[in-house]
């Protein structure tokens, strides 16, 4: 069968099982390159009325919250630190700067494609004080554990990471404890799920009796993630499919989940949207202390508030969609965004405004 065969099969059963469930559902994407996905592919189109789609908290950039922003731009400033980061966060706007305007007026920002090259910028200048901003989900903090480790290990003393990791399944569990979103499935990550495992969402597809498919990323993937949802609801199921067997194991990567616990424990952390969340930051261990940039520094977070007018938060919490926004494609726009998520890659505002304005 024709990928387009099978797009137009999975859509006839979207419209069968949607019809027996006999009511309006909403489904949410947790992950943010599903989200892109979907507005590239025009996924949502072709969709009955009575299913839609929003985006999750699933862009670790845009969860990253304002005062976050703001303690790391004050790191930028000193001018004996190199600020070693991924590509999105350079330019998401902190309450008066950002990375990007910080680096035109001098300041070291490196971007990097992994913490094990923040390591390598490190041992390359001893004299500088190389700092790794580690934002991101379960799918890089066993890298980031990796490059700790191996600071130690070769006794690199002038690493350090500004810890910012966050985990998904305590967010999941915020978003349906709150009932704010009527939420009638999931679609769980793809990436995130490889490391802890399809079986981590059985308690929250048993407790809050939502169903869950673990998904691929391709239009034809999605899809069968929307046909299982979709199915479930009108079967009165509740339960957690993986369709991402290739990848993704019941158990997740053992090893990789050894080595986030090895270097990583769990703690409060806040969320842009969601507030503070109990167990969902990843924070050093005593003996890895030395490497924790909040501490080398003298650090304090410090209390800002969101950019006037901007709905990033509401967003991430699937409140409103990215046309809701009253700046959206208007004052906040990819070439002068207000908020992060116009900024990152996977991003809901910066997918809607790429590919789909008027289903936004």
């Amino acid at each position: 069968m024709s990928d387009r065969s099978r797009v137009q099969s999975l859509c006839r059963e979207i419209a069968h099982w949607a019809d027996a469930a006999g009511r309006p559902l909403t489904l949410m994407e947790i992950c943010g390159t599903h989200t892109m996905a979907i507005y590239r592919h025009g996924i949502r189109t072709l969709l009955p009325e009575s299913v839609t789609l929003i985006s999750g908290p699933g862009c670790p950039v845009c969860v990253t919250p304002q005062s976050q922003i703001d303690l790391i731009v004050e790191l930028a400033r000193r001018p004996e630190v190199t600020v070693a980061t991924f590509g999105d966060i350079v330019r998401v706007p902190g309450t008066q700067s950002s990375l990007e305007q910080e680096r035109s007026r001098g300041a070291d920002v490196r971007i990097v494609y992994s913490a094990h090259d923040a390591v390598q910028l490190a041992q390359a200048a001893p004299v500088r004080e190389v700092v790794f901003v580690a934002i991101g989900f379960e799918t890089t903090a066993p890298t980031v554990a990796a490059a700790v480790a191996e600071a130690r290990e070769r006794g690199v003393h002038n690493f350090s990471i500004l810890p910012a990791n966050k985990t998904i399944p305590p967010a999941i569990a915020a978003l349906l404890k709150s009932g704010e979103v009527k939420l009638d499935g999931l679609i769980c990550p793809g990436h995130v799920s490889v490391i802890i495992g399809s079986d981590a969402y059985q308690p929250y597809a048993a407790k809050y009796r939502i169903p869950c498919a673990v998904a691929g990323f391709e239009p034809v993937e999605v899809l069968e993630a929307i046909v299982a949802l979709v199915r479930q609801a009108a079967e009165g199921r509740a339960e957690v499919e993986n369709l991402y067997g290739v990848w993704v194991k019941p158990h997740g990567n053992r090893r990789a989940q050894e080595m986030i616990h090895a270097v990583f424990t769990a703690g409060p952390s806040r969320w842009r949207g969601l507030g503070v969340i109990e167990g969902s930051g990843l924070f050093l261990r005593g003996e890895y202390a030395a490497f924790d940039a909040m501490q080398r520094f003298g650090l304090v977070e410090p209390s800002s508030s969101e950019p006037a007018g901007c709905r990033c938060g509401d967003v991430l919490c699937g409140r409103i969609r990215p046309a809701d926004c009253p700046l959206f494609a208007c004052v906040c726009t990819p070439d002068s965004p207000v908020g992060p998520c116009m900024v990152s890659t996977e991003g809901s505002c910066s997918a809607a405004y790429r590919y789909g304005r008027r289903a936004a």
